[in-house]
């Protein structure tokens, strides 16, 4: 090359079955490109340019808006005595749902001890790391909320109790050494026993809920994810509350209630994130569709 400014455009077709960007506690997911300049009379000059890839989940497929339900009940006891039975039901309208959106939560909590207990409900996030044959986890409460007391006796039903998603990452679920999986908790605290929990599945999506609903999965799934939504990363995001210290085990379990700021163990670091501070959903692409009478 002679002396002067000289470009060169390169392009790269990025593969289909790229994870999503991600940054946890055992290990992480990151791009970057590299770039090298040969000078025979001086040493290799290199640049390097880190960039977030986001993996497109189309919550409007059958899969993922498929409603999730489930029951569950326990028996409440205290030094061998029986104080009675609580049962608990709960649905949403179906699996998949975006960062920003709400879940209407459906439940019938049955308290018939003798003693009064407390609905709650969280989402909770399950990192999965797995190498050389090992796996660890993590789990950590996104976010929750808590009902009203339930007196001895009684029955609470919550007419769709709204639980709204924060800026989470996606699920990353095709990934071979790293899954990230989030959940629904239902859980009722009894005092003088373990918790009654029920989990409902939940996968976290890119491509929102079309306004036509299922019957457009086919159209929008063929548009790629809009990544306009993700219009800043913050530098220091705060790390999720760690889920041993809100959900350890039956008998240590204490709230589903994230703890505050000045609880929060550690800070993330690397330039990707699995929590994303500010995000915009825009409106689906234009599309036409023809639908054929029976």
């Amino acid at each position: 090359l002679q002396a002067g400014r000289h470009e060169f455009p390169f392009t790269f077709q990025l593969p289909e079955t790229l994870a999503t960007s991600f940054e946890g506690k055992h290990g992480s997911v990151r791009y970057w490109v590299k770039a090298k300049l040969h000078r025979p009379w001086s040493t290799v000059k290199k640049a390097k340019k880190e960039f977030t890839v986001i993996e497109p989940i189309d919550i409007n497929t059958p899969a993922l808006l498929a409603p999730q339900a489930g029951a569950k009940e326990k028996l409440a006891r205290a030094w061998y005595c029986n104080r009675g039975q609580v049962s608990v039901t709960a649905k949403i309208d179906r699996k998949g749902y975006t960062p920003g959106e709400v879940i209407p939560i459906f439940a019938e909590i049955d308290n018939c001890t003798s003693r009064a207990v407390v609905p709650k409900a969280a989402i909770i996030q399950t990192q999965t790391f797995i190498a050389r044959g090992t796996k660890k986890q993590k789990k950590s409460v996104v976010t929750s909320i808590v009902g009203d007391s339930i007196a001895a006796g009684k029955r609470e039903v919550w007419h769709g109790r709204a639980l709204k998603i924060p800026p989470v990452g996606p699920s990353i679920l095709q990934c071979r050494i790293i899954q990230v999986e989030y959940s629904l908790k239902v859980c009722v605290d009894i005092p003088g026993t373990s918790k009654l929990l029920l989990e409902l599945p939940l996968v976290i999506g890119t491509i929102p809920l079309h306004p036509f609903g299922s019957r457009t999965s086919s159209v929008s799934s063929q548009y790629s994810v809009n990544l306009d939504w993700l219009s800043s990363i913050p530098e220091q995001p705060e790390a999720p509350p760690e889920y041993s210290a809100v959900v350890s085990s039956p008998e240590a379990e204490q709230s589903l209630a994230p703890p505050c700021r000045s609880e929060l163990g550690g800070i993330l670091e690397g330039p990707f994130f699995a929590y994303i501070q500010e995000f915009r959903f825009r409106p689906p692409p234009l599309y036409s569709e023809v639908t054929n009478p029976p």
